[in-house]
Formats: structure tokens, sequence, C-alpha cells
């Protein structure tokens, strides 16, 4: 995380290694390519308004610009999104502790080891996500929020996996992807909300040397059981004090909405306009669970099990309360931060009925 006294995490090396990890993708040819990067941007367009009748929230169109990027691409729109994100957080940490930004932890640690480190992660994630919407990219009270990202490679390889048809399952990522631009874009206080947290989240970061051996010990101790199966969590939750687990649990409620809802969307709406729908969720649900030993390893320590348990779970939660209230009744969720659910409302979603509705 770059400071003005230098920096922690080399960006240019973790980009660049997340890129030669990542591979190119598949091999298609130039017209081809250019044929998927113009219907996805129009798919995205396309869903917008699909959205909006569904769910009934309103966001002004045109409000982030959508980008179709390659896997470099990608690294490079999430290197960046950390970098800026991230930077001033740390750099006011690290003054706390009386430590000027870059000495100290970028010195012991290397800036280019974890600029290694970081890259590795990217460059895993980056063969694997098919989009993203960004909701920290321009500058707060801009008229743009954040920006829609779109991995074409990555679709196309997907695509080609499940044999499905395209032009239908490119429509389907990007009513995924179209329903987090709304949910980010017509809900005004999501985004200074979500930026709170990880805020909080590296506020509660004890940078002396001595409690950073403690916590690689605990963390080390407590490993062996989330590699051999005995344990829940991820290497964030490893590192975690109690504080930060609060916010974790916090966060992961927030995110379970937001994809499970996302999910409903794009499931609700494929019927109308995806003729294949059911082919597509059905043989992606299936992909989901086919992963290889090593790439569950992978997955489990970096946490993307508990976030494909967000997708399942919150798609559940959203359906239940939209049986037991109506959307109109859902949407309640977005009037205030305190409408979120919790972690444990996600999975009784009666309780969250009962608190927001009396």
């Amino acid at each position: 995380m770059s400071g003005q006294g230098g920096k922690m995490v080399d960006w240019n090396l973790a980009v660049n290694a997340a890129t030669k990890l990542a591979g190119p993708g598949p091999q298609v040819s130039r017209a081809e390519a250019d044929e998927v990067v113009a219907e996805l941007r129009d798919d995205a367009h396309r869903s917008t308004p699909l959205v909006r009748d569904f769910t009934g929230l309103v966001a002004q169109e045109a409000s982030a610009p959508v980008l179709v990027v390659d896997r470099r691409g990608w690294v490079q729109a999430n290197a960046d999104g950390f970098d800026r994100l991230l930077s001033p957080v740390v750099d006011k940490l690290l003054e706390k502790r009386g430590k000027v930004p870059g000495e100290g932890i970028a010195d012991a640690i290397g800036s280019k080891v974890t600029g290694l480190e970081v890259g590795g992660l990217l460059g895993f994630l980056a063969g694997k996500v098919l989009g993203q919407f960004d909701p920290f990219h321009g500058e707060p009270g801009s008229a743009e929020v954040g920006r829609l990202l779109l991995v074409a490679p990555n679709i196309v390889s997907v695509e080609r996996e499940l044999e499905v048809d395209p032009h239908d399952f490119r429509l389907w990522v990007c009513l995924h992807e179209e329903t987090h631009r709304v949910q980010f874009t017509a809900v005004p206080w999501m985004r200074d909300h979500l930026e709170q947290q990880v805020e909080g989240l590296v506020g509660g970061l004890d940078l002396e040397p001595g409690a950073m051996v403690s916590a690689l010990g605990d963390a080390a101790r407590r490993a062996g059981d989330v590699l051999s199966g005995k344990g829940d969590g991820s290497l964030l939750d490893l590192f975690a004090t109690p504080a930060q687990r609060e916010i974790i649990d916090r966060v992961t409620g927030m995110m379970s909405l937001l994809e499970g809802h996302a999910d409903v969307v794009m499931d609700g709406v494929g019927p109308e306009v995806i003729p294949s729908v059911d082919r597509i969720r059905e043989r992606f649900n299936r992909r989901r669970k086919g992963a290889s030993s090593l790439d569950r390893l992978v997955r489990r320590l970096l946490g993307l099990d508990a976030k494909m348990a967000q997708y399942r779970d919150g798609a559940k939660f959203v359906r239940a309360v939209v049986d037991e209230v109506g959307m109109d009744g859902f949407n309640k969720v977005w009037v205030e931060p305190d409408n979120l659910p919790s972690k444990a409302e996600i999975g009784d979603p009666a309780a969250w009925v009962r608190r927001v509705h009396g």
C-alpha cells in the first residue's frame, strides 16, 4: 500500500506477476474478440431497464462506465483500486503508531515480497472472475459512481466449457453485474458504508512487531484446521482480531445480500429474455462443485468457498423475504444501514422480517 514515504506493496510487480500467472485466456480471432466486446457492452446497457423493472430500484442510467477488459486489465483495475482505497487508511494508521509511511514494515517485509503475494492472489482470481462492479472508482460525490468491469476472455472460456448459448450466457452475466451497479447507485449510502467497514478492518491492524509475531503464531496453529477441513474461515479470518471478526460478520451479511440479490435478479429476469437460462444455471452450478482438489484448497484459504455460500445463502434469504412481504417489503433493506441483514439473519430470514417489519 503506497504512501508518500514509500510503498508496502510493489504494485507494478504485483500486476506483472498476476498477469503472467493468469495467462491470456482462450484463443479467439480479432473479429470474434471485437464481436464479444461489442455484445457485452450492448448487453450491459440492455440490462439496465430489465433490472429496474424487476427490482423496483431506480438508478440513473450511464452513471458508471462499462469497461470490457482482458485479464491484465482486470488485474490493473483491482490493483489501482486497492492502492487508492487502502493507502490513506494505512498511512493514517502508521502515523498513529509513530511511523513514517513506507518505513519500518516496508523494510521488514519488503514491498517486492508483498507485491508477489498480492500478485499471486490477483493472478488466481484473474482467470476466474467473469465480471465485477467496482464501487470505489471515481471521486465521492461525483456524477459517476464506480465502474462495471466485464472480463471478456473468462466469459468466453466459461461459455465454451459449459457448452451453452454464448449470447444467452453473456446477457445472463451482465444482468448479475448490472444489478450490483444498481445496488450502489440507487442506494446512495451503500458505497460509504462499505468503505467504512474496510477502514475498520485495516484500522484494527496492530503493526507492532511483537503483536504481528503473536498473530502469525496463532494463525499458523489454526491454519492446519482450515487446510484439513476441521475449521472454517480463510486467511483473513486467521489473522483477524475479535473486533475485526465482528466487522467481517457484518460484511458477510452485506455481501451475501448483494450477491444473492443479483443471483435472484439474473434468474428472475432470465426467462423473459434468455430462453436457455435454466440450462445455464444448472451447468454453472455444477461447474462450481467440480473444482479440482488443489483448486478447492486454494478457494478455501482465500475464502472463496464462503463467497460461493454467499450466492446460495443470500439468494435463499432474498426469495424467502420476497415470498413473505413482497418486493416492496424486501426493498426496505435499502432504506438505511441498520436495515441490512446480519450474518445470522441471512440464515434466518424470518428474524429479519420481524426486526424490520415489526
